[in-house]
């Protein structure tokens, strides 16, 4: 059976959506920019309804209150700055990491208009396409499906914003057991979206990571249909050459920006062996990581799956400096 996740940004649009559609107005906040220690990335949204619901974060509670009061209050009818951390007293008041500073972009939407944007940024974050959002402080706010490389994902100039958006980065992982139960829990903790691929039926019905999709497909069929693109990652965690080899296979003769397998150095030679009669080449080959994840070296299921999230992470974060960014 598929199962639909519904990532944190689709989680903060739908809420965008669902106030407006009943009839309240809503602000999205963007960090822009940030000095010193921050503890959210540019890019991260806060969302504020106008009856004080909220969804996401820009600083883990620290400046939360304050935008509530603000957007309560005096909620602005266009995008304006708001910085925080600039003084002494601003660091106190709000407990910014010491020497911090955010600058963020408050957003207002309302109305049929404000639904349109929204609802077409989730369509097509939801259809895998990278969207860049152009926000002036004058005028509206367009949305442009392209992909630009090279540079940072958010820039401001002063007068407007630029945000490039990637598709949410999801993982397949192939066979479950106790370091695929490690993997999933800790990369969902690290913003993965975590799928588990699992066509045997003794090793499905032992399956209890219950907030994971469970696939009962063959991992192939799922890469070429779902897991295929430049934002999804492969993990071969069966230890099972018959069901390892064919997601293997589909992964790496797709865009997959990780393709990884569990193994000692031994097993992966004899992996990339069986391969390599199968009909891959070596350019194909090189990008398979096996032994999956960092040298740590790794023993438990736990520090296994410790090694490959930390992996996964240094992957995601080459591929968001490398593809869709300003």
């Amino acid at each position: 059976m598929a199962h639909s996740v519904v990532t944190g940004r689709e989680r903060i649009l739908d809420c965008i959506s669902a106030w407006l559609e009943d009839g309240q107005r809503a602000w999205l906040c963007t960090i822009v920019e940030t000095w010193g220690s921050s503890p959210r990335p540019v890019g991260a949204w806060l969302a504020i309804s106008e009856s004080g619901h909220w969804s996401g974060s820009v600083s883990g509670g620290c400046l939360e209150e304050d935008l509530f009061r603000r957007t309560a209050n005096d909620g602005p009818e266009r995008p304006v700055l708001v910085d925080y951390g600039i003084t002494d007293d601003d660091r106190d008041q709000f407990q910014l990491p010491c020497g911090g500073r955010i600058r963020l972009l408050v957003e207002p939407f309302q109305g049929q208009s404000g639904l349109d944007h929204i609802q077409a940024l989730a369509v097509g974050l939801r259809a895998r396409q990278p969207i860049v959002r152009r926000v002036p402080l004058k005028g509206t706010a367009t949305l442009e499906h392209s992909l630009i490389r090279g540079g940072r994902s958010v820039r401001f100039d002063g007068e407007q914003l630029l945000h490039a958006l990637q598709p949410e980065c999801r993982l397949l992982l192939i066979g479950a057991g106790e370091v695929a139960r490690h993997v999933a829990e800790f990369a969902t903790a690290a913003d993965f979206v975590v799928t588990l691929c699992e066509p045997r039926e003794a090793f499905a019905a032992g399956w209890s990571v219950g907030q994971i999709p469970l696939e009962r497909r063959l991992p192939d069929d799922l890469i070429s249909t779902q897991f295929g693109d430049a934002w999804s990652g492969v993990l071969a965690l069966a230890h099972d050459p018959r069901i390892d080899d064919m997601g293997l296979l589909a992964a790496l003769n797709s865009r997959a920006f990780y393709i990884g397998a569990m193994g000692s150095r031994k097993t992966s030679e004899a992996r990339r062996e069986r391969l390599a009669s199968l009909g891959l080449d070596k350019v194909a080959l090189d990008r398979l990581r096996a032994p999956i994840g960092v040298d740590i070296p790794s023993k438990t299921p736990a520090e296994i799956a410790i090694s490959i999230v930390a992996d996964l992470i240094a992957a995601r974060h080459h591929l968001r400096g490398a593809v869709s960014s300003l």
